[in-house]
């Protein structure tokens, strides 16, 4: 079996630190722009978060979708692990962007 667990640590680790320095970054742009008189309004999300969760809630969907039939690639057609666990997350995580793109033409 494919040991992913430092793989994981590590992205959650990068991740955790980007989304640190993402948020002290801006922080400080939205501290500067009110100190210049910018309306505070222009600091509400705007609908398009709506559809980049629809994008990524589906891509992680597609992704877990991936690692299952990876799994059972690797178990029942006898291919090497890393192969299937690799091209089925690639396969499922990008049928999942395609299908998110056509509901956000839809919106």
């Amino acid at each position: 079996m494919l040991e992913l667990t430092p793989v994981f640590v590590l992205t959650i680790i990068f991740g955790f630190v980007y989304g640190i320095v993402q948020l002290s970054i801006q922080h400080k742009e939205r501290k500067l722009l009110l100190e210049k008189g910018a309306d505070p309004s222009i600091f509400q999300f705007p609908k398009v978060q709506k559809i980049a969760s629809l994008r990524y809630g589906l891509l992680l969907i597609g992704v877990a979708l991936g690692i299952f039939m990876g799994s059972l690639m690797a178990e029942s057609a006898n291919m090497p692990e890393e192969a299937a666990y690799f091209s089925m997350v690639f396969l499922f995580g990008g049928i999942a962007l395609v299908i998110s793109y056509f509901a956000e033409k839809k919106m």
